[in-house]
């Protein structure tokens, strides 16, 4: 006779798997930091494990959402509150390699925005984006990320952060506004980026501090998230003169370059660069915003603890 329960089970697990991917993307974006979402995942996981076999849900594929983004949800509200208290500026845990998550589908529900207001998969993941986003609501991340990212209806929103479509409507109405207010240009074209961050790099590694102005907007502004672990700048620096000599004296006053290995990878979505020393005692990623070729943001995330889940020692 088989074994109905197991079965059961196994179909269980294989419909949670087939979600996993776009679970985990929608919590990344909410929270900005890896082992939130791995929890929020395995918290909407067990969850599903939990359910009665009947009556069976109709959308897996929309019950998960509204349970990841309700427990992303509640955790962001304490997670803010810490982040209040952080030692100088808090980025978001860089990614290395290809967006996450599964790109939206479809259009969006008619709200007077149209998918040419949406972001892209790789926009929406940025290290620049995402640090906008830390200036938002809850609410409003949540149903800015839901909805113009992945494209989920406004009733399903609302019954993830526990209001009536209409304020759901509004709340992702408020957030794009400001995104597009706030976000910084950016140019779309890969390998433009790609030749602005490694024009950097020669300047940086050569030492040539003429080159390094001419790649930098005369704007540019550089944060450093060292959390109080790792020396770091603990406000922005600001400009193209005060950027380029506070990168020349982390170079003469940093690792021995000898000992240092950089290489030029992809930092969320985009072409980064990512450093580390022979100890494992000093690392880092760094994320660009490039503009008509010119660097008009550097996101430096130093903190140890912000680096543990990426195996920087391949480098």
């Amino acid at each position: 006779m088989a074994d109905t329960g197991s079965a059961q089970d196994h179909g269980r697990l294989a419909q949670f798997e087939e979600h996993r991917g776009r679970l985990w993307g929608i919590a990344y974006r909410i929270m900005g930091t890896v082992a939130d979402a791995d929890d929020a995942v395995q918290e909407a996981w067990l969850r599903w494990q939990a359910l009665p076999d009947e009556p069976p849900v109709a959308s897996p594929r929309g019950f998960l959402t509204t349970v990841v983004s309700r427990i992303c949800y509640d955790l962001l509200g304490s997670a803010r509150a810490r982040r209040e208290m952080y030692v100088g500026p808090w980025l978001p845990e860089p990614l290395l390699g290809g967006a996450v998550g599964t790109p939206p589908v479809g259009p969006v529900a008619p709200d007077g925005s149209g998918p040419e207001d949406r972001v892209t998969l790789d926009e929406s993941v940025g290290m620049a984006l995402l640090t906008v986003l830390e200036r938002l609501t809850p609410a409003e991340r949540t149903a800015f990320i839901l909805h113009d990212v992945f494209a989920v209806p406004f009733p399903e929103i609302a019954e993830a952060v526990g209001r009536t479509p209409d304020s759901v409507r509004q709340l992702a109405s408020r957030a794009r506004k400001r995104v597009r207010a706030e976000a910084p240009r950016r140019t779309v074209d890969r390998a433009e980026h790609r030749r602005t961050v490694e024009a950097f790099l020669g300047a940086v590694m050569g030492g040539d501090f003429d080159a390094l102005l001419s790649v930098l907007d005369p704007e540019v502004v550089w944060r450093s998230d060292g959390g109080g672990k790792v020396s770091a700048a603990r406000r922005p620096v600001l400009g193209r003169e005060k950027v380029a000599r506070f990168v020349q004296g982390l170079v003469t006053r940093g690792a021995e370059q000898q000992n240092l290995r950089v290489a030029v990878v992809d930092v969320n979505g985009a072409t980064g660069l990512a450093f580390t020393d022979a100890t494992g005692r000093q690392a880092g990623v760094f994320a660009f915003t490039v503009h008509e070729g010119r660097i008009t943001e550097v996101d430096a995330v130093l903190n140890p603890d912000k680096l543990g889940h990426l195996d920087l020692d391949r480098l």
